[in-house]
């Protein structure tokens, strides 16, 4: 191979590289706010915050869809109403967190995708790790 040739397919390596790598930069997103969704119509946002279990949440069927609707407040605290189109995940009133993945339709957000934060299993109360492996060794060393 000629030194052209080498400079050629290097600068051809290199652009596909740098295409790859603008492509994911610009497609990763972070969490948003009701807020900013509002103002960028049209665009997908993450969204994280918190299930308002004092309003309620209720699936609605149509003829040609089944749609989840409900009110989250975001990390400002801005509550906003959310309607996933599927189904109401289980436990869902139980989770910590809730992320919904979409955009905003005039002042509804609309959920492409619902993921949830559930509680842990694992009390941390309760469980001194280290009080309870210094006990075991005073009953072992008896």
């Amino acid at each position: 191979m000629t030194f052209l040739k080498k400079h050629i397919v290097l600068i051809v390596l290199l652009a596909i590289g740098l295409g790859i790598i603008i492509g994911v930069v610009s497609n990763a997103s972070t969490y948003s706010d009701f807020d900013e969704a509002l103002q960028n119509p049209g665009e997908e946002f993450h969204i994280i915050g918190k299930f308002n279990n004092e309003k309620s949440a209720e699936v609605v069927v149509t003829s040609d869809a089944r749609y989840f609707v409900f009110y989250m407040f975001d990390k400002n605290n801005k509550e906003n109403v959310v309607v996933f189109n599927g189904e109401k995940p289980q436990d869902f009133e139980k989770s910590e967190q809730v992320v919904i993945i979409g955009g905003m339709k005039d002042s509804t957000f609309m959920a492409t995708d619902l993921l949830l934060k559930c509680p842990s299993k694992y009390d941390k109360k309760g469980f001194d790790t280290e009080e309870k492996f210094q006990s075991k060794n005073k009953s072992s060393n008896q």
